[in-house]
């Protein structure tokens, strides 16, 4: 889950829906799996421009200290994501969201043949940002990848050029489809997003409709009066059930928001 907006307190993002963030932890309707245990981070702008993280092992539904920064931590940019392990470690370093200098990333999926070819995406990484791989995850060496290749500069061309060289090394290591992804980075002041698998079969991605306009719809939920006007959300499974409250984001898509402004558009790698 990604969210920026007006600052809100995290607990009023992560157990207050009628299908949080915790609730998919235990129940997820659409992930790959319903059980998401292994672990969980989530990850915040305060003071200054670099992010705070908090991540553990534990199953997020587990978490007691959890739920005692959730109730004090208020903030206008905030990512929280749910581990479910696809062979790599359980560990807190494996947990997302990652984070480099001012930049968080997270990734739901997998790169496909990443124990056969990790050697290979590793070297691409920039020397000068190697050292600073802390875990063994393809989400992290995906995030790297992408830095390496100018998301400082340009997140949506550097997220194609790092999706494009995976597979390219995935096919001479000839698995079929390499990659299987929804992405969701950020600056601390704006923050994108990305929908897209090889096979063109990508896990769920949705962005939830202005804010006026759900309110319009739903004037007797209460917890949209807590919500300002520029409150976006980017969620794997929508939070609540509320009829035109969300919208998929389609098939090979990449968007963008910021303060004012939102917008998607066709994602396609670009191959090296």
């Amino acid at each position: 889950m990604a969210y920026s907006g007006e600052p809100i307190l995290a607990e009023e993002l992560l157990f207050r829906p009628a299908h949080s963030l915790i609730d998919q932890s235990l129940h997820s309707r659409l992930g790959a799996t319903t059980t998401n245990g292994d672990g969980f981070g989530i990850g915040w702008y305060g003071e200054g421009p670099r992010p705070a993280m908090f991540k553990n092992i534990e199953p997020a539904w587990n978490d007691r200290n959890l739920r005692e920064i959730a109730a004090q931590v208020r903030t206008s940019l905030f990512f929280a994501h749910v581990r479910a392990s696809t062979g790599t470690e359980v560990q807190r370093t494996n947990c997302h969201p990652f984070r480099h200098g001012h930049w968080l990333w997270m990734h739901n999926g997998s790169l496909r043949g990443f124990r056969e070819f990790k050697r290979d995406l590793m070297t691409a990484v920039e020397p000068a940002l190697f050292a600073d791989i802390e875990g063994s995850t393809d989400s992290e060496v995906l995030f790297f990848l992408a830095l390496s290749f100018g998301l400082v500069d340009d997140p949506f061309g550097a997220v194609a050029r790092a999706v494009g060289f995976v597979e390219d090394v995935g096919h001479a290591y000839e698995v079929e489809a390499p990659v299987q992804m929804t992405v969701a980075t950020t600056d601390g002041t704006s923050m994108w997003f990305f929908r897209y698998s090889t096979e063109r079969r990508s896990r769920s991605l949705f962005y939830s409709t202005d804010v006026a306009k759900v309110r319009a719809l739903h004037p007797e939920v209460k917890a949209l009066r807590l919500l300002g006007e520029e409150a976006r959300f980017v969620v794997s499974e929508p939070l609540r059930d509320l009829p035109g409250e969300w919208n998929e984001v389609r098939e090979s898509s990449a968007g963008v928001v910021r303060l004012g402004h939102d917008e998607t558009r066709p994602f396609q790698p670009i191959a090296p």
